[in-house]
């Protein structure tokens, strides 16, 4: 059985930085693609970044530049490094995995939540 667990999320002032990581179990890991999702208040689930098994990363727009996905293949960890937050950025971060496009995915973590005060 899958389980993703996060951990790092926080308050945070605008400006400031965080560090999210994800532990996987019952999967083979290094050859996962794994991803980092959002979702805040009143809004729907969206990607933050993905990165597949080569180490191939994709971020959407809002946060090219600020957020940098990476993985520790040796302990199964998922990490999200968050610099330059805005209070935009506030939300629920999910780690997934069994990624199908969009927001479809098979497995979800149970979320860590960040806060970014202005």
């Amino acid at each position: 059985q899958v389980h993703l667990v996060e951990s790092g999320g926080g308050l945070v002032q605008a400006g400031g930085s965080l560090k999210l990581s994800c532990t996987a179990s019952g999967l083979i890991f290094s050859i996962q693609s794994m991803g980092w999702y959002r979702q805040g208040p009143g809004k729907e689930r969206k990607v933050v970044a993905v990165i597949n098994s080569s180490g191939t990363t994709y971020y959407p727009a809002s946060v090219r530049g600020r957020f940098t996905i990476s993985r520790d293949n040796a302990k199964n960890t998922l990490y999200l490094q968050m610099n330059s937050l805005k209070s935009e950025d506030t939300a629920m971060y999910y780690c997934a995995t069994g990624l199908r496009g969009g927001s479809d995915v098979d497995y979800w973590g149970q979320g860590t939540q960040v806060t970014v005060s202005s």
